[in-house]
């Protein structure tokens, strides 16, 4: 009985096993398995049968059956290890799609996971196959998600980093195992050519050529079959989705020559070309190996991050001590870090003293001293004392945590300039394998001889694989990614270098951005008597930094402090607070603030002012100077030399504004900024055509650094500025700030650089190819060459970098 297709899977067998469906308008349907008719009729339901239009002839794997393990995907243990709980109530996970062939996969999984009720976002990348999934759980569980993705033929199982570095670690062992049986052929090979070739101009019995052309032959067949099997596995694929891409190239030639010199071999008729084939194979091989280990680079740098974090910490409970895995910690829990010991989770020191190293978020080599009250940040390692503090934050959104999510995602999305490089590398060899025929019908009915034909049409597909093109974007990007994180630079995606360096202005906020955020007390005037205890408990409420200075101050003044409790505490925003207490307001802020309250206040000072107003009467007046950051004039004045405008925007006073940027070198500033007022400023640059960066670290920042195109946060802002921030300096220095500037104009320049040397070198060789210049063997050697070229210019930023600092 005749053999038909599955209607879903496309795969054959007897129609007298197969499922038979008749619809009324005459279609008949056969399926293999009810598995197959059930997600045929269901992607028809939810009108995602265009899928079969997009996989044409191609054919899948049938649905498996799964064992009941859905159940596990509810668990509190997996919830835990693998879901994140974002501030909004949503969770949010990134799972491995299993069963993914090509793109069409890709759309059939993200159009299924879009139409399920409670998933607000599903993306899924093609080259890891990894999905990152949002979605409301009061809605939807994690469980039915899973049971959709099975329910159409491939599975999901959540990622893990340990599997994540296997996996790089396998692909790296593959290549390296198809490199080393290429390159020895090739070797071997060599030697045999230059035995035929010295024969060409000496004599050689035609019995002896022979035999050397059958010992190429037995060394180009496993070069072809297997180390160049990657190559037919990358052509199959874009066959089964209609587009050609460098492997169909490579392939294309590889075959053409290999299979034209076995006919050749066998007839005795013109020349074979073993050793061309090796060599193809072998060069673009060693491309791609390159490729693998960067790509294994990126991993690694993952890895050196999340192995900074130990599984378990010491949690003091009720004096004793408990060995607590990360996961479990919460706020409040007291935690002990010993000397040579990591901290894991962010917090705050209660008890003891000690240096922490701090080189692996911050690059600075020389400790940090901590005392109680100090911050101890995730991934720091104490060098000396026993230290307890207290967890400020659980282990999914400690510092470090964070930022290796960050980083990850960043490599993973990619810039215009790439995604459009990629669109015409699949554009571009079409039109090669296009003129390669017409190159061969040319020279075929030009000369005559089908022998030299294709050798010239071999030459000009192999010359012309767009390896350079396609690695010209993703190399550079990734060694400007990396360089940056190893500065403390951390770029929340690799878009953000293309668009950072693009910009023109550069908005800097003054207090924590130029200055160090510390401002100190230099000046204090008390109007009248007035219970200091009322202003320590007022100041302490806030976390700006000027109330911080002038806590620091009271307690230095003063002894014997007591907080008293106040109500109705407010944060008037870019003023200052208010409270009552007893019946009596309580004021404090700046000139404005006072002012608006119907209070009396000089403005006149070259600092920072900050009032205390007890009713309707000012009784204390204190002046706080904050420093310029280390290095912030000479950092300024690198960026202006780049040919970007700064402007500072503060919510102080004129003469503190003015003081601050004449020190540090900013020609344009405004003072006395409400939050939306510096977010105006931005609009305004932007109704000018300008291109924006802001820089900021407080909460009143947010707003503006919403409204640029780059939103650059000092790493120890608030978390708010974070969020909203495309770019995080984590060490806080403004010299940071530079090296981002440096570093993103640096890559986009070698990006633009790498794409003309492709371009150039294409506009070069292809026709001297066509012309029948150039033979497969040095075809394969300049393509190959081309590809170098590009990868070690992309090293170059890191070197050059160097020698800026």
């Amino acid at each position: 009985m005749a053999k038909v297709p599955c209607t879903h899977c496309h795969l054959e067998f007897d129609e007298s096993v197969m499922i038979t469906e008749k619809e009324d308008n005459g279609d008949v349907h056969h399926f293999c398995c009810k598995g197959c008719q059930g997600i045929y009729h269901l992607l028809r339901e939810e009108g995602l049968d265009t899928f079969y239009d997009k996989l044409g002839k191609s054919s899948l794997e049938p649905p498996k059956q799964r064992e009941d393990d859905l159940h596990k995907f509810d668990l509190e243990g997996f919830r835990k290890k693998y879901i994140i709980e974002r501030p909004d109530g949503l969770y949010e996970i990134f799972m491995i799609i299993e069963g993914i062939h090509c793109s069409a996969c890709v759309w059939l999984n993200e159009k299924v996971l879009h139409k399920t009720d409670g998933i607000v976002e599903a993306t899924i990348n093609y080259t890891t196959n990894k999905a990152h999934i949002v979605w409301d759980p009061e809605r939807v569980k994690l469980s039915k998600i899973v049971e959709k993705i099975r329910s159409i033929g491939y599975n999901a199982y959540p990622y893990d980093p340990k599997l994540q570095e296997e996996r790089a670690n396998r692909a790296r062992r593959d290549y390296y195992a198809r490199l080393l049986v290429a390159i020895f052929a090739t070797m071997n090979i060599m030697w045999i050519a230059v035995a035929k070739y010295t024969g060409m101009f000496t004599g050689m019995r035609e019995d002896v050529k022979a035999v050397l052309s059958f010992a190429e032959w037995v060394l180009a067949t496993p070069t072809l079959f297997y180390s160049g099997w990657i190559f037919y596995r990358g052509a199959w694929y874009g066959f089964k989705n209609r587009f050609v891409n460098m492997d169909t190239l490579v392939a294309t030639g590889a075959s053409m020559a290999y299979f034209y010199s076995i006919w050749a071999m066998i007839t005795g008729h013109g020349e074979v070309y073993f050793d061309s084939v090796t060599m193809i194979i072998t060069f673009v091989l060693a491309g791609k190996y390159l490729e693998v280990l960067s790509k294994k680079r990126a991993a690694d740098t993952m890895d050196a991050l999340s192995n900074a974090l130990p599984t378990e910490v010491t949690v003091v409970q009720g004096g004793e001590k408990a060995m607590v895995p990360v996961e479990e910690v919460k706020p409040g829990d007291i935690i002990e870090v010993r000397p040579g010991e990591k901290a894991a989770i962010d917090g705050v020191v209660v008890s003891g003293e000690g240096s922490f190293d701090e080189s692996s978020l911050t690059g600075e080599s020389e400790p940090i001293y901590k005392c109680p009250g100090d911050e101890i940040v995730s991934g720091t390692v104490a060098i000396d004392g026993v230290v307890r503090y207290e967890a400020s934050k659980d282990y999914g959104t400690s510092t470090l945590a964070t930022l290796v999510g960050l980083l990850e995602d960043s490599l993973t999305k990619k810039p215009k300039i790439e995604r459009l490089a990629n669109e015409i590398s699949g554009y571009f060899s079409s039109t090669i394998l296009t003129i390669a025929l017409l190159t061969f019908a040319g020279w075929y009915w030009l000369g005559g001889s089908f022998e030299h034909a294709l050798v010239v049409a071999i030459s000009v597909i192999v010359i012309a694989c767009p390896c350079a093109l396609g690695l010209a974007t993703p190399v550079a990007t990734l060694i400007g990614i990396n360089l940056a994180a190893r500065r403390g630079v951390l770029f929340k995606e690799a878009a953000y270098i293309e668009t950072m360096a693009k910009c023109d202005v550069l908005v800097l906020d003054k207090t924590g951005t130029v200055t160090e955020g510390k401002p100190r007390v230099v000046n204090f005037e008390k109007y009248g008597d007035f219970d200091v205890n009322l202003l320590y408990s007022l100041v302490k409420s806030s976390i700006h930094p000027v109330s911080r200075g002038v806590e620091k101050f009271l307690k230095e003044r003063f002894e014997n402090l007591e907080e008293v409790g106040l109500e109705g505490v407010k944060q008037v925003q870019a003023r200052g607070i208010e409270a009552v207490y007893e019946g009596h307001k309580l004021y404090g802020g700046n000139a404005k603030m006072m002012q608006e309250f119907g209070l009396e206040a000089d403005e006149t000072s070259e600092y920072t002012l900050f009032y205390f107003a007890v009713d309707d009467r000012v009784v204390a007046r204190f002046e706080l100077r904050d420093m310029p950051k280390s290095g912030a004039k000479e950092a300024i004045a690198d960026i202006r030399r780049l040919g970007i405008d700064i402007i500072m925007l503060t919510g102080d006073n004129e003469k503190a504004a003015a003081r601050v940027a004449k020190e540090v070198g900013i020609p344009t500033f405004k003072h006395s900024l409400l939050p939306n007022e510096k977010a105006a400023e931005i609009d305004i640059l932007h109704a000018e055509g300008r291109r924006v960066v802001m820089a900021g670290d407080g909460i009143n920042d947010a707003l503006a650094l919403s409204k640029s195109d780059i939103a650059i946060a000092m790493g120890s802002g608030s978390d708010v500025a974070l969020e909203v921030s495309d770019v995080v300096l984590l060490d806080d220095r403004i010299t940071s700030l530079r090296d981002a500037f440096l570093i993103s104009r640096r890559t986009f320049r070698f990006v633009k650089q790498n794409l003309a040397i492709s371009i150039l070198y294409n506009t070069v060789t292809i026709p001297l190819a066509i012309a029948g210049y150039v033979i497969p063997l040095v075809a394969a050697l300049s393509m190959s060459l081309s590809s170098l070229i590009v990868v070690g210019n992309s090293m170059r930023i890191k070197s050059a970098f160097k020698e800026k600092n």
